[in-house]
């Protein structure tokens, strides 16, 4: 009995620490949009609408194509860093390769090995240029051969822009020496993830996503499933389906229970030992949740900017269109995947034109970026500036050549 006890209070002790440790600004998101759509009714509409769109046109999606990709990795076993190795005089092109693919964890390796001092300064700004990041996936859920196009050019650009550079400086160009960094990236590529793996939010998570599936492929030919449930359908069964599961990536992100996606480099890293790297299922609700979150946030900043401004936001980003791709490309420039989630939105809206998505799938260094700044901070921020310049010339070539 005295043991049971025991083992009672230190359950208790175990959830009250787990909960302090979960409340941080992020809870601020969702109880936010509660209390707007309490304030303002019409509000909360508009919050349910945009939720379960993000959700069903965007969510399940990028959830397919997590499952595909990150499952044809684990299925091949790629070796980045040894690739990276075993090809010196194609590292270059190698690291444009592996910073195109979805997601940011090609490219974390690749600035780790240019620390390490395995990989020269032009394979760094070729990953930098090729990668897209998060926002890839997203663009290859909604507009997959836009996606594949993307990613060529990414590729392409990098190469070239990865061989000038590299030419003009050398392959040692701003950086240390490998005995100063081995260190550092060692630590780093042991983080440990901040977040609480609940199994059972996990299975609620899956399903929800799998009559989501299967509700979106209507909706992405224009079809309104809400009408096939007869006598229900005044209560739009379907789009409650997706608010409720827009909202529970929404709540187990602002609960930290799913890591944010490539922020710990042991995620990333094919090297690790196979104990220390999250499963297929954890990576793929991590990364969907993280998508999903600024999708809403893209989503609700457009939607409720025209409600509350009354402005058509895809007229005022006509007028301003001359300045868009140069916005974007700025925009590339700040780390992290978040913002550039944002313009990806935005071009699949139709706010912003191909030629700003352009400008930033060249600029923006994804979450790449992070590990650049803390182990080789002065050598990122060149790397990253670089970026700008082929940024700009394919942002604004494209936009006087498609219009």
């Amino acid at each position: 009995m005295t043991a049971a006890i025991l083992a009672a209070k230190q359950g208790l002790l175990d959830l009250q620490q787990w909960g302090r440790q979960a409340i941080s600004w992020r809870v601020l998101v969702p109880v936010g949009l509660l209390l707007l759509s309490w304030r303002f009714p019409e509000v909360g509409t508009i919050i349910i609408d945009t939720i379960s769109e993000a959700y069903l046109q965007v969510s399940v999606f990028v959830a397919g194509t997590l499952i595909i990709i990150y499952g044809l990795e684990r299925l091949f076993r790629v070796d980045s860093a040894d690739l990276l190795a075993r090809h010196p005089r194609a590292q270059v092109p190698v690291a444009a390769f592996l910073g195109a693919l979805p997601g940011c964890g090609g490219a974390i390796v690749v600035v780790t090995q240019y620390v390490n001092g395995q990989v020269g300064f032009g394979a760094l700004v070729a990953v930098l240029t090729a990668t897209m990041g998060d926002a890839a996936f997203l663009l290859l859920a909604q507009e997959p051969l836009t996606g594949m196009a993307v990613f060529a050019l990414g590729m392409g650009v990098g190469t070239i822009s990865g061989y000038i550079l590299e030419a003009i400086h050398g392959r040692d160009f701003m950086r240390r020496r490998s005995d100063e960094g081995e260190a550092e990236v060692d630590a780093a590529e042991r983080l440990p993830a901040r977040s609480r793996d609940v199994r059972g939010l996990r299975a609620v998570w899956m399903m929800l996503m799998v009559p989501g599936v299967v509700m979106a492929v209507p909706i992405a030919i224009q079809l309104e499933p809400n009408t096939w449930f007869g006598p229900l359908a005044e209560f739009r069964p379907v789009t409650m389906l997706g608010f409720v599961g827009g909202m529970a990536c929404l709540l187990m992100w602002s609960m930290y229970l799913s890591s944010d996606p490539g922020h710990t480099y042991a995620a990333a890293n094919p090297n690790d030992r196979r104990e220390d790297r999250p499963s297929l299922v954890s990576r793929v609700v991590n990364d969907t949740n993280f998508v999903t979150v600024w999708v809403i946030a893209a989503f609700l900043m457009f939607e409720l900017g025209v409600h509350f401004t009354g402005a058509d936001l895809g007229a005022w980003f006509a007028v301003w269109a001359p300045l868009t791709p140069l916005l974007a490309v700025l925009v590339g420039f700040l780390p992290g995947c978040g913002p550039q989630i944002i313009v990806t939105t935005l071009y699949l809206t139709g706010a912003i034109p191909m030629a700003a998505l352009l400008g930033n799938a060249i600029s923006n260094d994804g979450d790449a970026l992070f590990p650049a700044l803390a182990l080789a901070p002065r050598a990122a921020l060149v790397a990253t500036l670089y970026t700008g310049v082929p940024a700009l010339i394919v942002g604004y070539g494209a936009y006087f050549l498609l219009g």
